[in-house]
């Protein structure tokens, strides 16, 4: 028999055609976020050339909104307990989808990049509530694992597809279309949201104004991501990376110490008790941190080393993207009721390992049917964590702090992937650079490189599977024997 925690168990909303509408409208919503974040990289060098930009400057169209997007998460997804899930995703969407316009049609580098900072705070209004919104529109176990599935599956699909979808844009009409091609989208979703999602009151923004915790939670957070997308420019050990995240540490530390004495705090901290709250975000935070290896450094390895093409590099690691999400929306719903969560969430860290685990040996000139098919299936591990980790990391939030439960859970994504970035990326080159200082030629040099990136990746892995083992506990009556 099935049990949902009684913080996570409103009066049931509507009909089940009218939830399933309302999970389209999510599932959309969430697809045109990630989308967005991998949409612009495959069109950068278009972008440069028509507007002129640095090399310094251009890396800012992602960066600006990385950092509203990573940086309001969190505040987001309280205001969106306090004012309505559904008022905060509709003013999200309609945030993202003006700035998508102004994107398309941006004449010059400063238009583009506020463009994308503004894109990046519509995506962190919208996505912040998503997942508090779906927790409580289904309430039994099952429909639940079901429906977290089918979202988990939008991201694997958005993640695959982005890059591709942005070449065929740019090279068939313009890079200007990767931004216009939000249009159409975000407003049928707003149009389908104001119907499909339950209409709700928040509980006032009396109930947690904080203004100074807001201001140094989203100042902390701004501030921490930038200092970790610059270290790849300055260094680990530089005064700008030192200095910056000392002030993004203090921050975040004050903010924490303000919730503790807050009248109405912005963040109450009874969430972070919950075992399951605390720890599944930290397994996200580093497992996001860990795949990092395989969505970016495998393609690198595999473009820099095996001499393949963007076309070559996409269908190769094509297997990974049909296993993830046919994973997530075909399995991970029945194996999470019938086993629970926690088992599910285990396995699938076991099988990332081992992905992880092999890529540690890949050789410098590797078959891709012997030393690279075997990586894809075993990510299909990911589509087991993922539903799991969003299902654990929901559970122990009561129903008026489901948005800012979904605002952390988004906000450890973010951070784990950045890190992933600075981490592994900057110990990979430094590997590299020995390697060729000592003699090795380029095709080995890059592959020694790429080897020690796998190795920590598998560390955070093992990491990440001792911390769901140890803190992670299965809800009550969640699955069934």
């Amino acid at each position: 028999m099935s049990h949902t925690p009684p913080s996570l168990r409103p009066t049931r909303t509507g009909t089940p055609r009218s939830r399933r509408l309302a999970l389209t409208v999510l599932s959309a919503a969430m697809l045109m976020t990630i989308l967005d974040g991998s949409i612009v990289t495959v069109a950068m060098p278009a972008i440069q050339r028509d507007l002129g930009f640095s090399p310094a400057g251009l890396s800012w169209t992602v960066n600006a909104y990385l950092i509203a997007f990573g940086g309001l998460l969190l505040l987001a997804g309280r205001l969106g307990d306090l004012v309505g899930r559904k008022t905060m995703f509709l003013a999200g969407n309609a945030v993202f989808t003006a700035a998508s316009l102004l994107a398309g049609a941006a004449t010059g580098p400063g238009m583009l990049i506020a463009a994308r900072f503004l894109q990046g705070v519509g995506s962190a209004m919208a996505s912040a509530v998503v997942l508090g919104i779906l927790v409580t529109l289904f309430t039994g176990a099952e429909e639940r694992a079901k429906a977290i599935g089918v979202f988990s599956f939008t991201g694997a699909a958005g993640a695959s597809i982005g890059q591709v979808l942005g070449g065929v844009l740019t090279d068939a009409l313009s890079w200007n279309w990767i931004f216009f091609i939000n249009l159409p989208i975000g407003l049928a979703t707003i149009v389908l949201a104001i119907r499909a999602l339950p209409d709700e009151r928040g509980a006032g923004l009396a109930a947690g104004a904080d203004i100074i915790g807001a201001v140094l939670v989203t100042g902390g957070l701004m501030l921490g991501i930038y200092t970790v997308v610059k270290i790849e420019q300055y260094g680990w050990l530089a005064a700008h990376t030192l200095g910056l995240g000392a002030v993004s540490l203090a921050l975040l530390v004050a903010f924490v110490a303000r919730q503790a004495t807050a009248k109405t705090p912005l963040m109450p901290l009874r969430i972070l008790r919950s075992r399951n709250v605390s720890g599944a975000n930290l397994v996200q935070m580093l497992t996001l941190s860990a795949m990092f290896a395989f969505q970016i450094i495998v393609a690198l390895y595999m473009q820099k080393v095996l001499g393949y093409g963007a076309l070559a590099t996409g269908l190769a690691m094509l297997p990974a993207a049909v296993a993830i999400g046919g994973v997530s929306l075909f399995v991970s719903a029945r194996v999470n009721t019938r086993f629970g969560e926690r088992a599910v969430l285990l396995t699938g860290l076991a099988l990332l390992l081992g992905a992880m685990g092999w890529l540690t040996r890949v050789p410098v000139n590797a078959d891709y049917v012997t030393d690279l098919l075997p990586v894809m299936l075993l990510i299909a591990g990911g589509g087991l964590v993922l539903p799991a980790l969003t299902t654990l990391g929901m559970s122990g939030a009561r129903a008026d702090d489901a948005g800012l439960a979904s605002g952390l859970f988004n906000t450890t994504q973010q951070i784990g992937m950045a890190v992933g970035v600075a981490v592994l990326s900057t110990l990979a080159a430094s590997r590299t650079e020995e390697l060729l200082s000592a003699g090795s030629d380029e095709a080995a040099a890059l592959t020694g490189g790429y080897h020690l990136a796998f190795g920590v990746a598998a560390a955070l892995l093992v990491a990440a599977f001792i911390v769901a083992l140890t803190v992670l506990r299965q809800p009550d009556g969640d699955h069934q024997q």
